[in-house]
């Protein structure tokens, strides 16, 4: 955990939620990065000018910004449901899988019937991705179940900083580690991270699409050693990266203010 708990008291004594847009471009930033991840092509520009001005970037696949818009309204769905403290059900987890893929999911013929992974359907059938089979189909009811009760046994409890942080962390690699979904189990771990940081009043942190490749070797190591570990040391790593960066922009702008400087632009959220 290291100093993370000044840095976030740092970051909070900024108040920089009382900063006009500040909340939005931020969010802006979080569905960016994790869409990206998944392979979406706009960049940081494209991405503020679809969801602020709904405007589609020219020689980009319409499916990349269907993406990201079918993200932002995912977020905004956790964010309003953490206001009013919604336990956790399987029914919220596949709320959010089914906003997320609301415009692209498609539906999978089974032998056990039709998936519409628009619809937050769980998959009837067997899925591997990046070298990594996941459990059995018919095991996913009964594993999400489990994290489902265990988060909420959490939940009901009395937990210090560190015990929520890492609570945000594991059922990110929970959720992703079932992977309950034909699609979008990445993007839906990642909001449900960002839930329950939201709900504990943390700043809601990113896994930056820079740092792709370690975040899929620390999910791989941890299922390998069979310790959460590995994704600990990851998140925390991404968490503080986050905090530090827009504590440092935000110092460095006030300090020209006051110095005096007219400086050259600047932004808080990429």
């Amino acid at each position: 955990m290291d100093n993370i708990s000044n840095i976030i008291a740092e970051y909070n004594s900024l108040n920089l939620h009382s900063i006009i847009d500040y909340d939005k471009f931020n969010e802006y930033a979080i569905v960016h990065h994790s869409t990206v991840i998944e392979g979406a092509t706009l960049t940081e520009n494209e991405t503020r000018l679809l969801l602020d001005e709904g405007l589609t970037p020219k020689g980009k696949p319409l499916e990349h910004s269907l993406m990201m818009k079918d993200h932002y309204n995912a977020l905004q769905f956790i964010i309003f449901e953490a206001k009013k403290n919604r336990p956790l059900t399987i029914q919220f987890i596949q709320q959010v899988n089914a906003a997320v893929m609301k415009n692209t999911g498609a539906v999978y013929n089974t032998s056990l019937g039709q998936v519409d992974a628009s619809k937050g359907e769980f998959r009837k059938g067997n899925v591997s991705a990046g070298g990594s089979y996941f459990i059995n189909y018919d095991k996913v009811i009964p594993y999400t179940t489990k994290l489902v009760n265990a988060l909420n046994e959490k939940l009901a409890g009395t937990l210090n900083e560190q015990e929520k942080i890492e609570l945000s962390f594991s059922a990110h690699f929970n959720l992703v580690s079932i992977h309950p979904f034909y699609d979008g189990n990445g993007r839906t771990s990642r909001l449900l991270m960002n839930y329950l940081q939201a709900i504990f009043n943390l700043p809601l942190g990113i896994v930056y699409k820079e740092d792709k490749n370690e975040y899929f070797t620390a999910l791989q190591e941890a299922r390998k050693q069979e310790t959460i570990q590995p994704f600990y040391t990851f998140m925390y790593a991404q968490y503080r990266k986050y905090l530090v960066n827009e504590i440092n922009i935000y110092r460095e702008h006030f300090q020209k203010e006051s110095d005096g400087k007219k400086g050259k632009g600047f932004s808080l959220f990429f």
